[in-house]
C-alpha cells in the first residue's frame, strides 16, 4: 500500500478509559501567499506544501470533536451524580457514579472548581433561558416579575443540590479559591443578564428621569429574590412552608409594594400579646 493510500484509512478509536483523549497539536505550515488558481502539483497538492497537512488537521479536528462530546457527557454524568448524592459530593464520589475514574474528570476539567465551573454555565444557561421564555410572555412589569421568579424558583427547586453545587463551593476542597472565582464569575454572569431584563421593562414603564431607580432597583431585586428564594429552597418540607407558586407571588409582591401592606393591618394601639 502506498503512502498516498495510507492516508485515507480510518482513524481508529481509542477507548476512554486509556486516557488517551488529548488533541494532537500540529504546527500547520503558513497559507502561501499565491493565488487560488494558481499550479499545483500532482495529486491536488500545492507546490511545496506537505501533502500530509490536510490528514494531520483532519486528525486534529476528530480529536476535538471526540473531546468536546467527552467533555459534554461528563458535565451530565457529574449533575446527575450530584444531583443523586448531594451537593457536597466529592469528585471521587461523581466519577464512581459515572462510572469511570476521577482522573478522568481532573483530566477534562483541572479541578473541583472546573467541574463546577463546567456544570454551573450549563444550569445557569438553561436557568437564563426559562426566565428570558417567562418574561416575554408578560403583560406588564409586574407579570413579568412573578414570571421571572417563577421560573428562578421552578428550576432551582428541579435539583436542589445541583443548583447548591453551582452556587456554592467547599471550603475543604483542593483548589477552594479558584472553586469561589470560578463560581462567582458564572453567577455573576447570570445575575448580570437576569438584571438586564428587569431593567429593560422598567425603562419602558417608567420613561426618562428614572436612571436611579432602574440602576439600583434590579439589583437590590435580585438580591432579595435570590436570599428568599434560597432560605424557601432549604427550608424543610412542612405545613408552614409556602408553595413554589405562593413563594413566587408573595416574592413578587415584596418587590413591588413592600411589606406596607402587612405593617398596615397592625394596630399601633393595641398592645402585643
Amino acid at each position: 500500500m502506498s503512502p498516498l493510500d495510507q492516508r485515507w484509512l480510518p482513524i481508529p478509536s481509542v477507548p476512554d478509559t486509556l486516557g488517551i483523549v488529548n488533541i494532537l497539536h500540529v504546527e500547520l505550515p503558513a497559507p502561501s501567499g499565491g493565488s487560488a488558481s494558481g499550479g499545483t502539483a500532482a495529486g491536488g497538492a500545492a507546490s511545496g506544501s506537505d501533502p500530509s497537512s490536510g490528514t494531520v488537521d483532519g486528525r486534529a479536528a476528530r480529536w476535538q470533536s471526540h473531546r468536546e462530546e467527552r467533555r459534554r457527557e461528563l458535565i451530565k454524568s457529574a449533575r446527575k451524580a450530584v444531583h443523586a448524592l448531594g451537593s457536597d459530593a466529592s469528585m471521587e464520589d461523581i466519577a464512581a457514579a459515572a462510572g469511570t475514574s476521577k482522573s478522568v474528570f481532573y483530566r477534562y476539567f483541572g479541578d473541583k472548581a472546573g467541574l463546577q465551573q463546567a456544570v454551573g454555565e450549563v444550569v445557569l444557561s438553561q436557568m437564563q433561558r426559562r426566565i428570558q421564555e417567562a418574561a416575554q410572555s408578560a403583560q406588564t412589569p409586574r407579570e413579568g416579575l412573578l414570571a421571572m421568579v417563577s421560573a428562578y424558583l421552578q428550576m432551582a427547586e428541579t435539583s436542589p443540590n445541583v443548583y447548591t453545587f453551582v452556587t456554592t463551593y467547599s471550603s475543604g476542597e483542593p483548589g477552594a479559591a479558584n472553586a469561589g472565582m470560578a463560581v462567582a464569575g458564572a453567577l455573576g454572569h447570570f445575575f448580570e443578564e437576569v438584571r438586564d431584563m428587569i431593567a429593560r421593562p422598567m425603562r419602558a414603564h417608567l420613561g426618562t428621569g428614572k436612571e436611579a431607580v432602574i440602576g439600583y432597583w434590579p439589583t437590590a431585586a435580585i438580591g432579595l429574590v435570590r436570599n428568599a428564594g434560597e432560605q424557601w429552597l432549604g427550608t424543610p418540607e412542612s405545613a408552614a412552608k409556602p408553595s413554589q407558586e405562593a413563594m413566587a407571588r408573595q416574592i413578587t409582591a415584596w418587590l413591588c409594594v413592600g411589606i406596607a401592606p402587612e405593617l398596615e393591618t397592625v394596630d399601633p394601639q393595641t398592645p402585643n400579646p
